[in-house]
């Protein structure tokens, strides 16, 4: 049993790839434990700078780049409300596009609300950034994107107004302004 055992632990020890296979089942597969500085190991054990520490290294480079980015508060090329997104997912439905409502920044758990108008029906579907059913996001139109009344941007953070109003929303996403 011992020597099963190391096998195991050698065999675990020395795998390269993203993630390894688990001892019990051949389904499941395990992620690599971060790789941990020396220096830093004391503090993040204490947990200074561990929130911090996991918010760099937890995310995909992609989604990261993501948050850092569309997702941000003070970027130039981050998402307003109204812009309108194609977001691919790996399950069904496998792509969903409409017009962004809403946007709950808070660090890795962000997330956004897409809504659209399907056969006279709204559907809104909230997608977290990190989520692993996530594969792309797609800016079809940003809010605020031409001169003069049309690339007026929208006044408010949530727009929930527009469930309300499917004149208003079929506009946007429509590319004009109603």
């Amino acid at each position: 049993m011992s020597s099963r055992l190391f096998k195991l632990v050698t065999r675990l020890a020395s795998s390269k790839a993203g993630s390894v296979e688990y001892p019990f089942s051949k389904n499941s597969l395990l992620p690599v434990p971060l790789a941990v500085p020396s220096e830093r190991a004391d503090a993040l054990r204490k947990g200074r700078g561990l929130m911090y520490f996991l918010q760099q290294n937890l995310p995909e480079p992609k989604k990261r780049q993501w948050l850092q980015t569309l997702f941000s508060r003070q970027h130039p090329q981050r998402l307003l409300p109204g812009s309108v997104l194609t977001v691919t997912l790996e399950h069904a439905p496998g792509v969903f596009s409409g017009v962004l409502m809403s946007v709950r920044r808070r660090g890795p758990d962000t997330s956004f609300v897409l809504r659209n108008v399907v056969q006279r029906t709204g559907v809104e579907m909230q997608f977290f950034v990190n989520s692993p059913h996530l594969k792309d996001i797609r800016v079809i139109q940003r809010a605020g994107g031409g001169p003069g009344k049309e690339g007026r941007r929208q006044r408010r953070a949530k727009l929930f107004f527009l469930r309300d109003s499917p004149s208003k929303m079929t506009a946007i996403s429509a590319g004009l302004k109603g």
